[in-house]
């Protein structure tokens, strides 16, 4: 299939990134040779979205703080990269409003790429003289033709997925939404595990084309909970996560016994929404 044919996907990760890990990156690399692998897809952007202030979970540290530890750790990346919209709102946002935030923003701007370029030439502007005149396969090459914005899918792990069964943490209105006007890459080292997971959910068992459960052949068990554990007990995190975020928490004193109590009794943002809710 040519490339003109495949679908362009962006991928996006939501969550704490508390501190993000070697694992979190791999995840995107993951997902994007399993598309690309398809022969249907071509991810052309991964995007980063550390949740807010707002979202009040248990030892989450400042935004600033986890927004420029993946900025770091993006640095030298060619296609990954860090937006800060989610990050930057006074109220904890939804998945869902995350997931349109980002496919808006790609349709508008496609959009106005579309309105800029070349070939579309504005009525009633007349051709210089000076300007070579375009032979028939130039033309043909340069007929406007309304290439379609890239798509918006979540990406995420196996827990996020199971995260779905939990009771008050998503409205499921919005996990249908999300599987299918959108869509998502699982990447998991227990593929059975989501399939069965799948299969146990009307939901998701109807949208289950929409859903791409990725195998993680190489294990990694790496997680931001591991991190911030060993750090409390001023144990080693090299080559667990990257070099520049190693320093960069180094340097700040990131996670000490105080920062997991940051947050502590305090009611997770969707549970406390979510909650109310249903109680009204």
């Amino acid at each position: 299939m040519e490339n003109s044919e495949k679908t362009e996907v962006v991928l996006l990760a939501c969550g704490s990134f508390n501190p993000i890990t070697n694992m979190h990156l791999r995840l995107f690399e993951l997902a994007k040779d399993y598309l690309n692998g398809t022969g249907r897809y071509r991810v052309v952007k991964g995007i980063i979205s550390p949740v807010g202030d707002a979202y009040k979970k248990k030892g989450l540290i400042p935004a600033h703080h986890r927004i420029i530890m993946a900025e770091l750790a993006t640095k030298n990346s060619k296609w990954v990269e860090v937006d800060t919209w989610e990050s930057l709102q006074k109220e904890w946002k939804e998945t869902l409003k995350v997931l349109r935030h980002h496919q808006e923003k790609l349709e508008a701007s496609n959009c106005d790429h579309q309105q800029n370029s070349p070939m579309l030439e504005r009525p009633g502007r007349k051709r210089k003289w000076t300007e070579p005149k375009q032979d028939s396969n130039q033309k043909k090459s340069l007929d406007p033709k309304t290439k379609a914005a890239p798509k918006v899918k979540l990406l995420c792990g196996a827990d996020l997925l199971e995260s779905f069964a939990v009771p008050n943490l998503w409205k499921s209105e919005d996990i249908t939404q999300i599987v299918a006007d959108y869509g998502l890459i699982c990447v998991t080292r227990a593929g059975n595990d989501a399939q069965k997971f799948i299969y146990e959910s009307d939901v998701l068992w109807k949208h289950r084309s929409n859903i791409h459960v990725v195998n993680e052949w190489i294990t990694n068990d790496i997680s931001s909970t591991k991190i911030r554990r060993a750090l409390r007990r001023g144990q080693s995190i090299r080559y667990l996560v990257p070099d520049l975020v190693q320093e960069y928490i180094e340097n700040h004193n990131l996670y000490s016994s105080e920062s997991e109590d940051r947050n502590a009794g305090v009611i997770l943002a969707p549970l406390q929404r979510n909650t109310a809710e249903a109680k009204t």
